[in-house]
């Protein structure tokens, strides 16, 4: 088929384009290419994957939600504690607080936590109140930004049906009595100062008839239950692996903040229709394939560490600006790696190439078959070549011989052109200190293990020995 001019599809896009996003409703004509980029981005917004997290007071539950968002990578994540939602006591409450049973569900103004789950579920930024323990009243506020997980947090979080129905996953931490006990001791005495016998008069008074009325009852509404808290590292990872497909394919960079997908533009996307196109020529083929991977090697370039410097322009001013890396090298995984290398050499004049060739065997056998590297590239930071990230089998294979040959994890950056989410949750887990550029997040693989919707064997539309 004759080339088509990219040049049509110029526009400008607000985020990263993922190949399984699909426009759906979408029925513009080209006259109304404008109004098609708004509708797009009126609906970007995805609503949260809101968690609850419910149990006895000391039962593990903050432990818990620390963990799953440290393998989250917090960044994403917004943790709501329910102990921010107390009731301020009044001056007459206040004359009699040891009487004051804060472990009641009245105790909580649950109207306030609806409203503010309700604003981050739209993608608004709210103000949360902090509780003080010591004057008994909300004293400060924290902001708070829209995140992708939600996690409500607190002992009766599953009381209010309003709130359990907005969750999408509830989980109830079940901790020993004694334990639990054992804890509000330590914790109580150790970190409030208060008396031990105000503490036991307090958890026989409140806390235990509370916990058996009302917390213990709403154990029936958890999907998952946690014995031992904290200590169940099995079920948490179980927990998180959930979460993380739940939140899906489009949602990767946000699970991994090592995976860079380059913001999308309709001249990006032109050119990604062009080389998917099964009908495009070779020639059309590799010029914009090379445009592609060009763009790609300019953004992961932009990862490396730089360093300040200051030089003296032609109008005898001091301009600061920085210096490039200067340790580097490409390692191309033969035989689709190489295209990439011509766009390396074109930004970095003179830049070692070192080459590694993996024989694939069906979609997990891998043999190493040849490997030329620079001697040094211990000292070097490595800019790994592949144009596409399939399950992730012969980049791992590729990475553990750089680490092999000394290369620190965090001086890798991975290139390709496509990724599918497969690939990128099996080098992300297994190495989570490379980067990995890429220009598109595909949709999956089939059970030949192509990458869906892919660009067809690369190495031989780019090469040419597709020909029969």
């Amino acid at each position: 088929m004759g080339s088509t001019p990219v040049e049509y599809l110029i526009e400008s896009s607000t985020r990263a384009h993922f190949s399984g996003f699909h426009m759906d409703g979408m029925q513009a004509t080209n006259s109304q290419v404008g109004q098609t980029t708004t509708s797009v981005n009126e609906n970007v917004h995805k609503q949260p994957f809101i968690i609850g997290v419910a149990g006895g007071a000391a039962s593990g539950k903050t432990t818990v939600c620390d963990m799953i968002i440290e393998q989250l990578h917090d960044q994403r994540v917004v943790l709501v504690n329910q102990d921010s939602f107390y009731h301020n006591l009044t001056a007459e409450e206040l004359t009699r607080v040891h009487e004051y049973n804060f472990d009641h569900p009245d105790a909580f103004d649950n109207e306030k936590l609806l409203s503010v789950v309700e604003m981050l579920k739209h993608g608004k930024a709210v103000d949360i109140p902090k509780y003080d323990f010591r004057s008994y009243k909300n004293i400060v506020s924290r902001r708070v930004n829209p995140s992708d997980v939600i996690i409500l947090e607190g002992i009766l979080i599953f009381h209010d049906p309003r709130v359990r129905e907005m969750m999408n996953m509830k989980i109830f931490v079940d901790t020993d009595a004694d334990v639990r006990l054992a804890r509000r001791i330590r914790r109580d005495t150790g970190e409030k100062g208060r008396d031990i016998s105000l503490v036991l008069d307090q958890y026989s008074k409140f806390v235990k008839p509370a916990f058996d009325d009302f917390i213990l009852p709403t154990k029936k509404y958890a999907d998952i239950i946690i014995p031992r808290g904290g200590d169940n590292h099995v079920a948490i990872d179980l927990i998180v692996q959930h979460i993380r497909t739940k939140l899906g394919q489009h949602d990767l960079c946000k699970i991994y903040p090592n995976l860079y997908v380059i913001h999308s533009t309709f001249q990006i996307r032109g050119m990604h229709t062009l080389i998917r196109d099964a009908q495009t020529t070779k020639h059309d083929f590799v010029f914009y394939a090379d445009r592609l991977i060009r763009l790609v090697v300019e953004h992961g370039l932009g990862h490396l560490p730089f360093t300040e410097k200051q030089v003296v322009t032609p109008t005898e001013s001091v301009y600061t600006g920085v210096d490039f890396c200067k340790r580097l090298c490409g390692v191309s995984i033969i035989r689709s790696g190489e295209s990439m290398e011509n766009a390396l050499r074109a930004c970095c004049k003179g830049i070692k190439i070192g080459k590694i060739l993996i024989h694939r065997e069906g979609d997990n056998g891998q043999q190493l078959i040849y490997e030329k590297l620079p001697q040094d590239i211990s000292d070097r930071h490595v800019l790994l070549l592949d144009p596409i990230l399939g399950t992730g089998n012969s980049a791992v294979q590729a990475i553990s011989l750089l680490l092999k040959k000394g290369v620190p994890e965090a001086n890798i950056i991975f290139l390709n052109l496509i990724s599918a989410p497969q690939g990128v949750h099996v080098v992300c887990r297994r190495f989570p200190r490379i980067k990995i550029v890429t220009s598109e997040i595909e949709t999956g693989l089939n059970k030949e293990f192509r990458v869906l919707p892919g660009m067809g064997e690369f190495g031989d539309r780019y090469f040419g020995t597709d020909d029969e």
